[in-house]
């Protein structure tokens, strides 16, 4: 009987003891997969966020779905500028300006049209994973356009990319995340990460940056 009591008494002290440890690793482990997670998703945002601002510079609005982002940066070329030489000190201190440099050839400014991709991103980055939400499978982004009129009466063409906190934690402690909701809900915050706004006019800022 002692036998069973004290073999007893080490697995209550062996679970007890886990409890805590989880009570404790449980919070780390899952802010530091939530902080992973988070800091690539708004690494991507920023960067559908540059997109979609040079697509609105060429077409006067957003693109409207991830394949008409793509195929923007794919195919359509901007301008790039390639910059050699400076003024110098004395130059500058005889009014030279950069247009009369470039016209006597002490300076030199030549423009070359490359596509968006390679202009915003470089050659390397892929643009086909834009709408792919990072370290999460089989997970996308949620993006629309919308027309707003400002307080003045001018109409601006808004977009927003977002993505919610019960999506991209799936996985985690669902305690830890519905916590995550509840505190946006009572802030009033949308509960996720989210670039632009389809209600309000808030020049394209991330809800990260507030």
């Amino acid at each position: 009987m002692k036998v069973v009591f004290k073999t007893l008494l080490i697995a209550a002290v062996i679970v007890m003891g886990y409890i805590c440890y989880r009570s404790i690793r449980g919070p780390i482990e899952f802010k530091q997969e939530k902080d992973a997670r988070e800091k690539a998703i708004i690494a991507r945002l920023i960067d559908i966020r540059k997109a979609q601002v040079e697509y609105k510079n060429v077409h006067n609005t957003h693109a409207a779905n991830f394949a008409e982002l793509e195929s923007f940066l794919n195919e359509e070329k901007l301008p790039f500028l390639i910059k050699e030489g400076v003024l110098t000190d004395d130059q500058l201190e005889d009014g030279m300006t950069e247009k009369e440099a470039v016209k006597k050839g002490i300076i030199r400014r030549d423009t070359f049209w490359v596509t968006a991709k390679d202009t915003l991103f470089g050659k390397n980055y892929d643009v086909s994973h834009l709408g792919d939400v990072p370290l999460v499978q089989n997970l996308k982004f949620d993006m629309d356009t919308a027309t707003l009129t400002s307080g003045s009466g001018y109409t601006v063409k808004v977009f927003e990319c977002k993505v919610a906190f019960n999506d991209f934690l799936k996985g985690l402690d669902p305690q830890l995340v519905y916590n995550m909701v509840d505190k946006a809900k009572k802030l009033d915050r949308f509960t996720g990460l989210r670039v632009g706004s389809l209600t309000e006019i808030n020049n394209n800022a991330g809800n990260w940056e507030d």
